[in-house]
Formats: C-alpha cells, structure tokens, sequence
C-alpha cells in the first residue's frame, strides 16, 4: 500500500518496487523541536498519505544502522508543532526502539528489542487524542512501547520516516506498510 502516497522532504536517492521502499537519508536529517538541545530540525524524509479518524497502521522496517541517531520507522503528522515518531534508532551503541511525542517539545522515549533479528514490524494506533506504539521482532507477540496524548486534527499525515542527524547514507526499508481500521483497544497491553 505505499502507493498514492507523497513525500514531506523528499531524498534524492530512493525507489519504490513490489511494495518495498527502499530510501537513502540525505545529510543530517532529523525531526525534532527544543527539548534539551535547544534546536528544531524538521527537515528528515517522511512518505505519507492523509488518514482521517481512528486507524491502525503498521509496516516492516529495517536499516543499516552505523551512527548514533540514525532513525527508521512511522509517523503521524497534524503539523510541524504535533507529531509522533517511532521507529529503530542507534542509542546508547545498540539499536533500540525510539518514540518520540512532539506537542511543541519533543519528548523521547527507548526501549530494547527482545529477540532482535534485523528488521522490525511496527503498528501505531490512534483512538482519537490517544495514540499507541507497539513492536515485534520476528513471530514474537507485539510489545506496548508507549501510550500518549497528542492533540490531533480529524486528518493527521500516516506513513514511514527515516533520519541520520550525524550523517547521510542510511539505507532504510520498509515493506508490508498498510493503514485500516484501529485495533481493539483491548490488544493494547
């Protein structure tokens, strides 16, 4: 389903077959307002398309990541200000799964990846203000990886993102992608 889809900060470099994405960053991309580093960068590569009311989204991602910071994963846009981003991330010199909130401030959140095998399928759901991450590697069941408010508009931008704040060249991939109706609010554990 990553067709009719747009790009928010297109790269140079990337292609579309079969249903595989396959992007490299350009220099120093990143999505990210204030908090602690005092900066706003809104400028990583976001591949997206209009989604209104209540929806599950989810895709497959990989990368090659090499270099603290280099991010791959989802989206949820209202505007420059309110966003959501979750994804694989280098932090602390092993691959984990980042989730940031930005309601004016970006917040940001980490958790490691239980029997990380490469790539990672990744499901955000929005019930309204509320919105959930969850992650899975391979067959393993989907783990909650965070739960939060974000004021949103009835049509908010659904897609995948991908970033290299200290550097270009990360190789991303994303496959599987799809957006339907949200999930049991039940299967949120």
């Amino acid at each position: 389903m990553l067709t009719n889809m747009s790009w928010f900060n297109e790269p140079r470099e990337w292609s579309l077959k079969d249903g595989l994405l396959r992007v490299v960053t350009e220099l120093k991309t990143d999505f990210w307002r204030e908090t602690f580093y005092g900066w706003t960068t809104d400028n990583g590569h976001f591949f997206y398309q209009p989604t209104t009311g209540d929806f599950t989204a989810e895709v497959v991602v990989s990368a090659t990541h090499t270099t603290r910071f280099d991010q791959a994963g989802m989206m949820v846009r209202a505007d420059g200000r309110n966003w959501l981003k979750t994804g694989l991330e280098v932090t602390s010199g092993t691959v984990q799964v980042s989730t940031v909130f930005t309601r004016g401030y970006s917040d940001v959140s980490m958790a490691p990846i239980q029997g990380f095998l490469g790539e990672v399928s990744m499901r955000v759901t929005r019930f309204g203000e509320a919105v959930a991450v969850h992650c899975r590697s391979g067959d393993r069941p989907w783990q909650l990886q965070r739960l939060g408010y974000l004021a949103l508009p009835a049509t908010v931008d659904v897609g995948v993102m991908c970033c290299s704040p200290e550097r270009a060249g990360l190789e991303a991939t994303f496959r599987d992608f799809r957006i339907g109706p949200p999930t049991s609010r039940d299967g949120l554990e």
